[in-house]
C-alpha cells in the first residue's frame, strides 16, 4: 500500500500548490514606454512566475535615481544606461551591469530637416541643447570634433527635458539626448520632420543604450539570472509577434495606447537584447577607453569592474 501511494505522494507534490516567489524590485530609468517592453511582456505573459520570481515594478520620481537606489541597497535592479554606469563608478557607486536591455544606441543629434543644419559642421556658431549634463555633452563633443567643429564653437544649452518643443520654437538649433524613436516620433506628430545624426556613425564607438545595474555586493545571481531568462523569452515573444506584443503592452494602461507610443514601439522592439544576460567585453572596453580620451573619466575602469555574467558559475 505504501508503494502504491509514493507515486501519487509524488504526482501530487508537482500538481500542488507553487512555490513562494522569490520577490524581485526593479527600478526604470523613467515612466513606462515602449523601451520597457521586455520587462512589461513577461510580467503579463507568466515569464517571471515561470522563472519563480515575483517582480515589482516601480517608476522613479527622478531620472536620476535608480542607479543610486540600487548602490544603496533599496532596490535589487535597475534599467539606467552604459555610458551612465562608466561615471557613476567614479563617482563612487556600488554598481555592476549584469544584462542589457536595449542593446543599440538610441540617443542621437536631431535638428529640423527644414532648418538650416543639413551636416553637423553647420552648427558651428548656433545653440545645441542638452537633457543631462555630463555624457551628453561628451557625446556632443566627440561628434563635432569628428565633424571638423571646436566644441567652443557651439553654445550648448541645458534644456531640461523640453526637448522637441525647444528644437521647435527655435530655441536651439540641434538638441542631444533625443531619442530617435521618440522625438523623431513626436515631431513627425506635429507636422515637423527631423533629421538625426547618429553618434556611432560620427566618432562615438556603440554602446548599449538601456542596462540592467546590480550592486556587485549584495546581488542574488540566481534571482538575477532567472530575471534574465525571462526578458529573454520575452524579447523573443516580442520578436516573433510585435503585434500581439504591442496589443499586450499597450492593454496594461491606458495611458500607454496612443499614436507616440505606438510608433515608438515599431522603432524599438528590433533593438530589444534577444540575449539579456551576454556579454561584449570589446563594446565595454572600448566605450570606457573613449571617455578616458575625451577626458570625461580620471582613470579607465577595468571591465571586469564594470560588467558581469550572471550566468557564469
Amino acid at each position: 500500500m505504501l508503494k502504491a501511494l509514493l507515486p501519487l505522494a509524488f504526482a501530487l507534490l508537482l500538481a500542488g500548490p507553487a512555490q513562494a516567489q522569490d520577490k524581485l524590485t526593479l527600478i526604470l530609468d523613467w515612466f513606462v514606454n515602449p523601451d520597457h517592453g521586455p520587462i512589461v511582456i513577461a510580467k503579463e505573459r507568466g515569464f517571471f512566475r515561470q522563472m519563480g520570481l515575483e517582480v515589482e515594478i516601480v517608476a522613479p520620481a527622478n531620472p536620476t535615481d535608480p542607479p543610486k537606489m540600487v548602490a544603496a541597497g533599496r532596490a535589487d535592479l535597475a534599467v539606467s544606461y552604459q555610458p551612465q554606469l562608466h561615471l557613476n563608478l567614479h563617482q563612487g557607486m556600488e554598481l555592476v551591469r549584469v544584462g542589457t536591455l536595449v542593446s543599440t544606441p538610441l540617443t542621437c543629434l536631431v535638428t529640423l530637416a527644414d532648418g538650416p543644419v543639413k551636416r553637423i559642421a553647420d552648427l558651428a556658431g548656433r545653440k545645441v541643447g542638452f537633457a543631462v549634463a555630463g555624457v551628453q555633452e561628451v557625446l556632443l563633443e566627440a561628434m563635432l570634433r569628428h565633424n571638423g567643429v571646436e566644441p567652443s564653437a557651439v553654445e550648448k544649452v541645458n534644456i531640461g527635458f523640453s526637448i522637441s518643443p525647444a528644437l521647435m520654437s527655435g530655441q536651439v538649433a540641434g538638441v542631444i539626448g533625443a531619442f530617435r524613436n521618440f522625438e523623431l516620433n513626436q515631431l513627425a506628430l506635429e507636422g515637423k520632420t527631423g533629421r538625426c545624426f547618429y553618434p556611432e556613425s560620427e566618432g562615438v564607438p556603440a554602446y548599449d543604450e538601456l542596462i540592467y545595474v546590480a550592486n556587485p555586493k549584495t546581488m542574488n545571481k540566481d534571482k538575477l539570472r532567472r530575471f534574465m531568462a525571462a526578458t529573454e523569452l520575452a524579447a523573443q515573444f516580442i520578436l516573433n509577434s510585435p503585434k500581439e506584443s504591442w496589443e499586450i503592452f499597450a492593454g496594461t494602461s491606458s495611458e500607454l495606447r496612443n499614436p507616440l507610443n505606438e510608433r515608438a514601439w515599431l522603432d524599438t522592439y528590433p533593438r530589444f537584447a534577444t540575449r539579456p544576460a551576454a556579454m561584449d567585453y570589446g563594446r565595454y572596453a572600448a566605450f570606457d577607453a573613449f571617455l578616458l580620451k575625451m577626458g570625461a573619466v580620471p582613470a579607465s575602469t577595468p571591465v571586469a569592474k564594470l560588467t558581469v555574467d550572471v550566468t557564469a558559475p
